[in-house]
């Protein structure tokens, strides 16, 4: 029997061979890590849909905070719960904000100076409806204005940036929110301030138990009138076109895992930064599994990241960062 002369299996018969060749690679600094932030103090609440992911006081945001730093993850995405809400979103751009007041806490602690601190802008957690603007009702009908969420979001951008978020990175999917940021910004002397726009956000049904660990389920209605609908590629890139020319430095897509062909298309199409969140459905569907014995934690967890990066993410946003970063190191 003659054998072919190329046999690609010699390349795959150890570790140190398959380390040597391997095209896509995994680091700690690449990961960022979401944090969901809350009154009071010594709050160390699990969500119940999320194993190992907690809502946390200050306090023990900086302990937390500590550890992901320790491991050499490259930052995290801080979301708030605010001690009330309102139909104008106010605790989104007080700048007694629960993140406002997260962020300068961790920016006076020098032992995080290595940890970018990305503020999540959206109005949804600080909405007593669950919208990510606001909303004008007529009867049973409702529809989110967008030019006056606009102006909120900018509003918050600019207080969260003030407060020392390294990156403001806005998820509200409303028309014009980059431009009217970037306005904002400059105008405030934050030019220096780089916009992480979630440019294609999908309308997805992963998001569920994120909504519970943020408080935001809408309490009417969905969010299909301005999120993105899952079947339009075409639109992502142009959503994600007209973000870059609003003045967006890098750009987030979300979810991952279901939508691996629009990072594609995106890593391919343009020449900026681009990251990708892994989202709570993703993450929660896995640890039902784990729990289960049904999939292996570290393989799976890691496989499900190599992939992410191997459709072009750059950086990850991830609620594995922390245990990803441990199986790295």
């Amino acid at each position: 029997m003659e054998y072919p002369i190329t046999r690609l299996r010699r390349l795959r018969r150890t570790e140190s061979m398959r380390s040597l060749v391997r095209e896509t690679h995994l680091e700690p600094g690449a990961l960022i890590y979401p944090m969901f932030l809350c009154p009071g103090e010594g709050v160390r609440r699990e969500v119940s849909s999320m194993p190992g992911v907690y809502n946390l006081s200050v306090d023990e945001a900086v302990k937390e905070a500590a550890a992901a730093a320790a491991l050499g993850i490259g930052g995290l995405l801080l979301f708030g719960l605010p001690e009330k809400k309102d139909e104008e979103a106010s605790g989104a751009w007080s700048e007694d904000g629960i993140v406002q007041q997260a962020l300068r806490t961790l920016k006076n602690d020098r032992a995080l100076d290595k940890l970018l601190l990305i503020a999540d802008v959206c109005l949804c957690e600080y909405t007593s409806h669950g919208h990510c603007g606001i909303v004008k009702k007529t009867g049973d009908n409702f529809e989110v204005d967008n030019d006056s969420s606009v102006d909120l979001i900018a509003r918050a951008a600019v207080t969260l940036a003030q407060a020392g978020a390294d990156i403001v990175a806005p998820s509200d999917m409303m028309d014009g929110r980059v431009a009217g940021i970037r306005d904002e910004l400059d105008v405030a002397g934050l030019e220096q301030t780089p916009i992480l726009s979630y440019a294609s956000k999908f309308s997805s049904a992963f998001y569920g138990p994120f909504r519970e660990a943020a408080d935001s389920a809408p309490q009417f209605g969905d969010r299909r009138s301005y999120q993105m609908d899952g079947a339009n590629l075409r639109e992502a890139m142009r959503e994600i076109e007209l973000d870059l020319a609003e003045g967006a430095d890098m750009i987030l897509m979300k979810p991952a895992m279901p939508y691996l062909d629009v990072i594609l298309a995106a890593r391919e199409r343009f020449d900026v930064p681009i990251g990708a969140y892994q989202v709570s459905g993703e993450y929660s569907m896995m640890q039902a599994a784990f729990a289960r014995g049904w999939l292996e934690p570290k393989r799976a967890m890691l496989e499900s990241l190599i992939s992410i990066r191997r459709a072009g993410a750059g950086f990850i946003v991830t609620y594995f960062a922390k245990e990803a970063a441990q199986a790295l190191a």
